[in-house]
């Protein structure tokens, strides 16, 4: 049986995650080698510092290869950051075959209509998504190819991110010795990884927090709506947390996982914590209900700025399934509770699910991305059939056109 070995690669604020995964035909996955290691010379899932970055990625990388026994070629690569946008085109062709038989290069030149967009030099677009296709008048058309018409649109959400920061991520991961499949946002690889057809089909919106930042994205009708990046993570919390406490930075993140919670209570009889100070062997006495209303006010920040995108989307009300939270920081307990009461829809926590192989490492919140990628990956990408190493190594960066005229290709009749 036919395997794909296919690698992904999330660089993020906190940490750099590199995993390698078999894809069986039958699309089960079996996880091979997991590289974790912190990560350094981003901000705000930015590149800030390039060597810093490269020596990040080369020790995940050569972590995952350890492991793995699988040497590492090639990579899809999850981008974010505050410099991601996003808006909605639409694309209008007249159907060029004289029996007005839609085919793949009407639904190319109709996509390719939609990226005529004004864009300051700076930008470039990321990914150009179809949404759904509109065939002389008639909407909701999903798979256009092998209908009869005169009219051809297409309405597709466009993601852009500035060309440095761009060009700045794809040189750390080259200078590591990693050629790149393909750049994802990181936002769509979360949601390959814990959202079902059902929750993209009623209207979900997933929000995903890390290190640096939080990333939203509202799904409707099967198709990505709205996406952006609220430039606040789990780093803010612990940074909150050394400025109220006056603590070290280290203590601050010990006591945020082991103490903390997004609603704080009334003080009990065990709310004193005792935990280092910033003087050598200096002990201080901590209120547990402090800590948390520390963390309580962030939290509600965050989700106030969630709310504000909801609302920017349009489908404010119009989302049954509610929230799906993930990544790193979601795992404060109570989060998903406080999201619940401030917003008024259902939430939960989404993890990573059907893995096989080194599953058990990876199937939590924090990995959610990483799985995405080797799942956008199989259902897009291009790795080579291969069950032993030596990935197929190919241009970083095509445009995205020619990227979407090779899914054309590969996935449409």
């Amino acid at each position: 049986m036919a395997q794909r070995t296919i690698v992904g690669i999330d660089v993020g604020t906190t940490k750099v995650c590199t995993i390698v995964a078999q894809v069986h035909d039958s699309g089960r996955m079996n996880v091979l080698g997991v590289g974790l290691t912190p990560s350094k010379g981003l901000d705000k899932g930015v590149v800030v510092n390039i060597d810093d970055a490269v020596n990040a990625i080369t020790t995940s990388v050569e972590k995952a290869e350890r492991l793995s026994g699988y040497r590492i070629g090639t990579a899809f690569v999850g981008v974010s950051g505050r410099h991601i946008s996003s808006l909605n085109s639409r694309g209008v062709v007249a159907v060029s075959r004289a029996d007005h038989e839609i085919s793949r290069s009407d639904v190319a030149r109709a996509v390719e209509n939609a990226q005529t967009i004004a864009m300051p030099n700076q930008r470039e677009i990321i990914h150009v998504i179809p949404r759904a296709y509109v065939v002389d008048g008639h909407e909701g058309i999903r798979d256009p190819i092998g209908m009869s018409g005169f009219r051809l649109e297409v309405e597709t959400h466009i993601v852009t991110g500035e060309v440095m920061a761009i060009q700045n991520l794809i040189k750390s991961v080259q200078r590591a010795g990693i050629e790149i499949d393909d750049l994802v946002l990181q936002t769509l690889a979360s949601g390959e990884a814990v959202l079902t057809p059902e929750d993209k089909d009623r209207g979900v919106v997933l929000v995903d927090i890390g290190g640096g930042t939080t990333d939203v994205a509202v799904f409707v009708d099967g198709g990505i709506w709205h996406t952006s990046v609220v430039p606040v993570g789990g780093n803010h919390f612990t940074n909150d947390i050394v400025v109220v406490l006056k603590t070290p930075h280290n203590t601050a993140e010990y006591l945020k996982l082991k103490y903390g919670a997004a609603i704080a209570e009334e003080p009990g009889e065990t709310d004193l914590i005792e935990a280092e100070g910033f003087a050598p062997g200096e002990r201080q006495q901590i209120s547990r209900s402090l800590l948390n209303q520390v963390l309580q006010a962030r939290a509600e920040e965050v989700i106030e700025q969630i709310y504000n995108e909801i609302r920017r989307s349009g489908y404010e009300g119009l989302l049954p399934a509610g929230v799906v939270l993930t990544g790193g920081a979601v795992q404060l307990p109570r989060l998903d509770e406080l999201m619940r009461d401030m917003l008024g829809i259902p939430v939960r926590v989404g993890t990573p699910t059907d893995l096989g192989g080194l599953s058990d490492s990876i199937d939590t919140p924090p990995y959610a991305t990483g799985v995405g990628l080797l799942r956008w990956g199989s259902r897009h990408g291009t790795a080579m059939l291969n069950s032993s190493g030596g990935s197929a190594e190919r241009n970083s960066m095509g445009s995205a056109y020619e990227r979407f005229k090779g899914w054309l290709k590969e996935f449409l009749p």
